[in-house]
């Protein structure tokens, strides 16, 4: 004989309705702003960590200047994932990062970047300041290549031989790639990955070993966020084995380069 539901029956299954609410709450998606360097990689990471731990992964994408004044400005991120270390630096500095041990996700390495088949014949940066050739740079203070690129001008002392011949600069280094595949410039000031990303419109001309200073991607859990153990098991998954893994197949670089870097990653892990 079947009994009807007791009021105490009904009371526990609304108290386990409440609990199972109260789960679902704390699970609140983490926001992460990263520099567009880690595209590729980072999505996919993104929806492989939601769909292991159920965790929804938001991620905002621009140059790591931009992500960071909007972080600062809003008071909201999780995670700040800059395109290149020294971000991290004025992270710290303004303190919307804490200073201490950097967790380094890849490497990354300025290169030359050209149109498949190099038709402009580019072999060096000196070649930059053909006449007629149109460059492409990152904007400098809100995209991690456009300060790169000044700085590898000033080091060579082409500044002023370059500098004419840049005819736009992008808002971040999925765009500095894009200026290549759209055949919007001869030459970019990238990273060495933008030919994976695009093998068939980029290829890559490294820079001589004196100036092929390698970068790192770090990344960190930042004041704003409302879960900072959430945010750093983030952090930890994006550095572990699985994280790695899938950085290497996008052509990153993960374990320590052989060369210079340009900001050692001291206290690193």
């Amino acid at each position: 004989m079947k009994t009807k539901p007791t009021r105490r029956t009904a009371l526990l299954a609304l108290l386990l309705l409440g609990a199972l609410s109260a789960t679902v709450a704390l699970a609140a998606p983490l926001k992460v702003f990263a520099g567009s360097a880690s595209k590729p990689p980072l999505e996919e990471l993104a929806a492989l960590y939601e769909k292991q731990t159920g965790v929804k992964v938001e991620v905002t994408l621009g140059g790591s200047g931009t992500m960071l004044s909007q972080m600062i400005m809003t008071k909201v991120g999780d995670v700040y994932l800059p395109g290149s270390d020294d971000f991290l630096d004025k992270a710290e500095e303004k303190g919307a990062v804490a200073k201490g041990p950097r967790h380094v996700v890849a490497y990354l390495v300025p290169a030359i970047g050209v149109q498949k088949g190099n038709p402009k014949g580019i072999k060096s940066l000196q070649d930059l300041a053909q006449p007629g050739l149109r460059v492409g740079i990152g904007a400098p203070k809100a995209v991690c290549l456009g300060d790169i690129a000044l700085e590898l001008l000033a080091q060579t002392r082409l500044s002023g031989k370059v500098t004419p011949n840049i005819v736009t600069h992008a808002n971040s280094c999925e765009q500095v790639g894009a200026l290549l595949r759209m055949k919007q410039v001869d030459a970019i000031l990238g990273w060495d990955v933008f030919a994976k990303w695009a093998p068939d419109d980029i290829a890559i001309v490294q820079l001589p070993p004196e100036l092929r200073k390698y970068r790192y991607i770090p990344a960190a859990v930042t004041k704003y966020a409302a879960d900072p153990k959430a945010a750093q098991r983030f952090v930890d998954f994006l550095c572990s084995a699985t994280g790695k893994a899938v950085f290497k197949k996008h052509g990153y670089t993960v374990t320590v380069p052989k060369g210079k870097l340009k900001h050692p990653a001291k206290g690193k892990r």
